[in-house]
C-alpha cells in the first residue's frame, strides 16, 4: 500500500504541471497490433484525460498496411522510410488506416471510457498537402537516381480548428495520417511527420512517440544502450553519424522539427511495455529517451 502512495505522490506535480496542456500521442507498433498492449495504452490516454491532460492521437499502421498488401499480391517498397504508393497502395492505405486501425482505437479507447472521435487529414480539411518530389537515391554503382514515391504527401497547412472544437468539448481526437491536396485527391503521409506538424501547430506541451524499440540507443542492437535524454544538437549529430538510421530517422526527424515549433520535449518511448505513457509521464526516471531543445 506504501508503495502505491508514493506512486501517486510521484506523480502529482506532473499532473498539476501538464493540467489543461495538450500532449499529442503517436500511437504505432505493437501499441496498436497486441491486443493486451492497446487495452492498456488506451487505458493510460482514458486516463491522461480524467486527470486534466488533453490527449491528441494520431496513429500509423504500417505493418498492418505491409500485411494486407502481401495478402493481395502486392510487395512493399520503401525509400528512406516512406512507402512507395500507386493508385492501388493508396487504397489499401485507406482501407488499413481509416477503415480498420482508426476504428478499432476509437472503439477501444470508448469501451475504457474514453469519448473518442475518428478523424482522418480529409475531415475538416484538416491536413492539406501536396505530392512529394521525388527522391534522389545513390545506387550500388554510385550513380544518384530520382524515385517517385507517387501518391507520397507532404504537409502544405493544418487547419487545427476541428482538433480544437473535439478537445474543447472533451473529445480525444484519433487522426488517420491521410491528407488531401487542393484537387482533392488523396495522399498518404508519413504519420511520424503528422504527429510533429500537429504538435507544433496545436501547441502541445509534449510530443510522445510510441515504437517498438525502447527508444534511442547508442547501438541498435543492443536495448541496454538506451540513451534517457538528448538536446536536439546530440540528436542531429546522431544522425548524421549513422547510429539513427532507417525507420528511426522519420522520428529523430520529427521530434526536431516539433521541438524547434516551440513543443517542450519529445519522448520516443517503448510501446510494447504496459502503461508506457504513464511511466514516461508520470514518473521522475521516465522509461524512454527525453529529446529537448
Amino acid at each position: 500500500m506504501a508503495k502505491k502512495i508514493e506512486v501517486l505522490i510521484e506523480a502529482l506535480p506532473y499532473i498539476k504541471k501538464f493540467h489543461k496542456k495538450k500532449m499529442l500521442i503517436k500511437y504505432g507498433g505493437h501499441a496498436m497490433i497486441d491486443e493486451d498492449i492497446m487495452n492498456s495504452t488506451a487505458r493510460d490516454i482514458v486516463l491522461l484525460k480524467y486527470v486534466g491532460i488533453e490527449p491528441v492521437v494520431v496513429h500509423g499502421g504500417g505493418p498492418e498496411i505491409s500485411r494486407a498488401m502481401k495478402k493481395m499480391g502486392k510487395k512493399p517498397k520503401f525509400i528512406d522510410g516512406l512507402r512507395i504508393t500507386d493508385e492501388e497502395t493508396m487504397d489499401i492505405v485507406k482501407m488499413v488506416l481509416v477503415g480498420k486501425i482508426n476504428t478499432a482505437i476509437v472503439g477501444t479507447i470508448c469501451f475504457h471510457g474514453g469519448k473518442a472521435v475518428g478523424l482522418s487529414g480529409k475531415d475538416g480539411q484538416l491536413l492539406i498537402a501536396r505530392k512529394k518530389a521525388p527522391q534522389v537515391i545513390t545506387d550500388k554503382s554510385g550513380k544518384k537516381r530520382k524515385i517517385d514515391l507517387g501518391l507520397v504527401g507532404e504537409i502544405e497547412e493544418i487547419r487545427p480548428s476541428i482538433i480544437n472544437l473535439l478537445t474543447e468539448n472533451d473529445y480525444i481526437p484519433v487522426i488517420s495520417p491521410v491528407g488531401v491536396d487542393r484537387n482533392a485527391n488523396t495522399l498518404n503521409l508519413n504519420a511520424d511527420t503528422v504527429a510533429g506538424e500537429i504538435a507544433s501547430k496545436i501547441n502541445a506541451e509534449k510530443l510522445i512517440i510510441l515504437t517498438d524499440v525502447p527508444g534511442i540507443l547508442e547501438d541498435p542492437k543492443d536495448p541496454e544502450t538506451l540513451i534517457k535524454k538528448l538536446t536536439v544538437e546530440e540528436l542531429q549529430e546522431l544522425i548524421k553519424n549513422g547510429t539513427i538510421r532507417g525507420g528511426m530517422v522519420p522520428k529523430a526527424l520529427t521530434c526536431i522539427e516539433a521541438l524547434n515549433s516551440g513543443v517542450s520535449s519529445a519522448h520516443i518511448i517503448d510501446g510494447r511495455i504496459k502503461h508506457s505513457l504513464l511511466l514516461e509521464i508520470f514518473t521522475d526516471e521516465g522509461i524512454g529517451t527525453m529529446i529537448v531543445p
